[in-house]
């Protein structure tokens, strides 16, 4: 068994983490946002690998996000299982507005609804939704050694000249009734950092030990802790306030390190999992997202948690804890070829619970077909299917059969963060016949949307469409079906595919994405066939065969 674990355990957009271990097995919850289904959970049986085992909120009964703006949706997943069930609360969120500081102009007002689903087995059918509150965001349930639970999450507070992040509020949950009883408190007001945020509970030696996140979720991220020896306080500060973060470290090849949850294992160490990011060497971008990492953590004599030296640095890697020896999952193959009649697990589409309008894998057997729907920047019915990407180096290809009639028909391969910030190879037709192009949208520059000239492509033949990743750089090539590639001379920026590249006060949390889309802007449901996907990682390469 492998002595170390190599961070980070969840590469790409793979953020706010909450783990639990049931027996021997571990399981971590993920936010997904907008991207549909909802909540990404990995399953270990040795902290070490990984494997994405499910998506529960699948069921439009469960959740609808047509219409969420970008960055919005599923927020800040908690994973607990107690009395043989796994429970899981979430945040939808519906409006985000454009400030959070205190004093800021713009709206405030933002909508924030938090459920709670059940389910017998982590990767079975997972129950409908119970409404529990819209008071804040990033809900916890604490189940306590007397049987209670009570449900922790941060307080919004959109009066003028008030703190946005108005602290830690507790208020028990009736699992009988199915809602929330007694009287909303504050239990933690936060620190002077403040953004105080992902609260969790946990009890031992006789004290509640309240984990937080601080410092917003970007370069000042934060870990803090505090305690009390009764659940509504008052608590008091960790004597070293936070006890994980890189705010300080520039040089930390771990950024943003904040957002934690803590584990035991079977034998007693305690490890705490926290998002990350992992900036671009030479943009300071980070394309991969916030990613999930892990740390071991010692319990002091003064029964304090921290880093096993102390310094409270996040590191790339870390011991394992003894255990099982666990052989790494098989590695996906580099090709899919939509075979199956599900689409496979690593892919993932945005916002609509009607999958079936979007696409399908029976109507052309060992194809994946996207239906022509909405625009590119939709936040309603929008085709486009894409995976992560999970390093700073990769290739990624498809071979399309796709007969536009005009040009408001169009399909390809994208590199997708957000309806404002994609690179669109795409396909579509004029008066002069079916052509090829680019089309950008780039946060950060003054022309935010941009196309590349058209180049005349032949009909009736299938069109091969490729994509090179190296860091910050972006190469598009093509070619008819086979022969030789044809390299659009355009280098392209991919670095705008991050967190750190935006219009000011819009909210970014995701993640690069790297897919495939089809639109029909005359609503007549023009598709594309795709044979199959190919998503290869790799070490930079200087220069592609081109």
């Amino acid at each position: 068994m492998p002595r170390s674990i190599h961070n980070p355990i969840l590469r790409g957009f793979n953020p706010d983490p909450s783990i639990v271990r049931v027996g021997g097995d571990y399981f971590i919850a993920t936010s997904t946002f907008e991207w549909y289904p909802g909540v990404q959970i990995h399953h270990s049986r040795d902290l070490v690998h990984w494997q994405l085992v499910t998506r529960p909120l699948r069921r439009a009964s469960q959740l609808d996000m047509r219409g969420n703006p970008d960055s919005c949706g599923i927020w800040a997943p908690c994973l607990t299982h107690c009395d043989g069930l796994f429970y899981l609360v979430y945040t939808d969120v519906k409006r985000y507005g454009r400030s959070s500081a205190a004093g800021t102009p713009g709206a405030s007002l933002r909508d924030f609804h938090n459920y709670l689903v059940t389910g017998a087995s982590i990767d079975g059918d997972w129950s409908d939704p119970i409404y529990l509150n819209s008071s804040g965001f990033d809900p916890s349930l604490f189940h306590d050694d007397d049987g209670r639970k009570y449900l922790v999450n941060m307080l919004w507070d959109h009066r003028p000249g008030q703190n946005r992040f108005g602290g830690i509020v507790l208020q028990e949950y009736s699992a009988a009734e199915q809602r929330l009883i007694g009287e909303r408190q504050t239990i933690f007001a936060g620190t002077p950092m403040g953004f105080t945020e992902a609260a969790h509970l946990y009890k031992r030696g006789g004290w509640y030990h309240l984990l937080t996140a601080e410092g917003g979720t970007g370069w000042g991220h934060a870990v803090t802790m505090a305690r009390s020896r009764a659940l509504p306080g008052p608590y008091e500060l960790h004597p070293d306030i936070h006890i994980l973060t890189a705010r300080h470290r520039p040089d930390a090849p771990l950024q943003r390190a904040g957002h934690a949850d803590l584990v035991d294992t079977p034998t007693g160490e305690t490890y705490m999992v926290y998002l990350c990011g992992r900036p671009l060497p030479n943009r300071g971008r980070c394309t991969l997202g916030r990613e999930t990492a892990i740390q071991r953590m010692t319990w002091g004599d003064d029964g304090w948690l921290r880093t096993p030296n102390g310094d409270g640095m996040p590191v790339m890697d870390v011991p394992a804890p003894p255990g099982v020896e666990v052989q790494p999952p098989p590695a996906a193959p580099p090709r899919e070829g939509f075979d199956a009649e599900t689409l496979p697990i690593d892919f993932q589409w945005l916002r609509t619970p009607e999958a079936d309008r979007v696409f399908s894998l029976r109507t052309r057997k060992g194809h994946l077909r996207l239906f022509g729907r909405e625009s590119i920047g939709s936040l309603f019915t929008q085709s486009l299917v894409a995976r992560r990407q999970q390093a700073h180096c990769f290739s990624a290809s498809t071979l399309m059969e796709f007969e536009p009639d005009h040009f408001q028909q169009m399909a390809g391969l994208v590199c997708y963060y957000n309806s404002a910030k994609f690179h669109y190879l795409y396909v579509s037709r004029d008066a002069t016949g079916k052509q090829l192009r680019v089309m950008s949208a780039m946060p950060d520059q003054v022309m935010a949307d941009a196309f590349t000239p058209p180049i005349p492509i032949a009909s009736g033949v299938p069109i091969e469409l490729r994509v090179e990743v190296d860091y910050e750089r972006l190469l598009f090539a093509w070619r008819p079906g086979s022969g030789p590639w044809h390299w659009l001379p355009q280098v392209f920026d991919a670095s705008i595919l991050s967190d750190e590249a935006t219009a000011p006060g819009l909210p970014n949390f995701t993640g690069a994405f790297v897919g495939v889309a089809c639109q029909d802007l005359a609503g007549t449901a023009k598709p594309a066939d795709f044979d199959w996907f190919e998503y290869h990682e790799r070490e930079y390469s200087h220069s592609v065969d081109r």
